[in-house]
């Protein structure tokens, strides 16, 4: 199992109508194929491999190394799967903007349609956005949730971030696959070249600072807005400085009254009670480690870690074996599609050449 993120340069735009259309045909045949073959839950693991899910970009024909592949591929796997989920037992759900907040009603709807409990995974869906959004703070903002489900209740989830002054997006890879906790360490493998001060809370050198939080959400307000108000007036880290900057105490009381009277057991009952997003996160992270003496993470969970190794060894030589079983499996997906001629000699042309480079490094 590999999940993880990749950072990429962040394009504006949409893919041309009629190379979409294509795309979703492509996508389509695909993912009948390996589904067939492999059964929906390799489907959902190479979604969560994020080299895999961009060498799946690429031979859908969308730019190698944009944003967009993201947004573009999930939207086209969607579009080409309408229809068949039942049939293959897979499901997806979410997108982009205004269509990822849809992605609980429509886990709701397919669930109903396949007969499976769809609590657990609207939970799934809920707590890895909560998790790249508030939990970790490295300064992307997440604008697309995607999210991949089976009848027998295995999930992934492909969603990205935005930072739009640097001008790049982050993509973040879940999988249900041996997930022993959605608050440490959640990223099993992390694929990702720009690195970033970062304020982690699942990272699992944060666990004290999990359980300071939980139980200082459970404090007065009145006690923590006057913690935060003294911790602004203090000679703070550089660090802080940044983690500081427009927070309100006073506005941060409303919510702190809520958490106060739920008075939650665990961080991830935390993460999960409506209104606690990244600023009241942050806020009681710095009063656990400078009034409390709590270390809190600032490891960006991003590593140099690709699925299938790098080419310079780091974090190890490329494991040509799954290598060219990636490029196999999308081959006889392609050879087995029924799309039209010219669709299918593009696509074989496209893997053929990437096989060559890779093989040449």
């Amino acid at each position: 199992m590999k999940t993880g993120t990749a950072s990429l340069p962040l394009h504006y735009g949409a893919a041309p109508r009629w190379l979409f259309q294509r795309m979703k045909k492509l996508a389509r045949e695909i993912s009948m194929f390996m589904v067939s073959e492999f059964g929906p839950e390799e489907l959902l693991r190479r979604m969560a491999d994020p080299f895999w899910f961009q060498a799946f970009g690429c031979v859908l024909g969308f730019d190698w190394h944009s944003s967009g592949v993201t947004t573009t591929a999930c939207g086209a796997l969607k579009e080409g799967m309408k229809g068949l989920s039942k049939e293959l037992g897979l499901y997806v759900a979410g997108g982009k903007g205004a269509t990822s907040r849809k992605t609980p009603d429509e886990i709701f709807r397919a669930c109903e349609w396949a007969a499976t409990e769809a609590a657990p995974l609207v939970f799934a869906s809920r707590m890895s956005a909560k998790v790249d959004s508030s939990a970790v703070q490295d300064g992307y903002g997440i604008y697309h949730h995607c999210f991949l489900f089976t009848e027998s209740g295995s999930w992934a989830v492909v969603q990205q971030g935005m930072n739009e002054e640097s001008r790049m997006a982050r993509r973040y890879h879940w999988l249900s696959d041996d997930l022993e906790s959605f608050v440490c360490e959640p990223h099993k493998a992390v694929c990702c070249d720009r690195r970033e001060e970062s304020l982690n809370l699942v990272a699992r050198e944060s666990e004290k600072a999990r359980e300071v939080c939980a139980k200082l959400s459970a404090e007065k307000p009145e006690k923590l807005v006057r913690e935060l108000k003294r911790l602004q007036h203090l000679q703070l880290p550089r660090r802080h400085a940044i983690l500081l900057k427009d927070m309100n105490p006073d506005r941060l009381s409303k919510t702190l009254t809520k958490t106060y009277d739920r008075c939650p057991e665990d961080f991830q009952t935390l993460l999960g009670l409506r209104g606690v997003g990244a600023k009241t996160l942050r806020a009681l992270a710095l009063i656990a480690e400078l009034a409390y003496g709590t270390p809190v993470s600032f490891r960006d969970p991003a590593r140099f870690s690709f699925a299938h190794g790098g080419k310079d060894g780091i974090p190890y030589p490329v494991d040509r074996a799954t290598y060219d079983q990636s490029i196999d499996i999308l081959r006889n997906g392609v050879n087995r599609a029924h799309v039209e001629r010219t669709e299918k000699a593009k696509a074989l042309r496209r893997l053929a050449a990437f096989c060559r480079e890779e093989k040449a490094k």
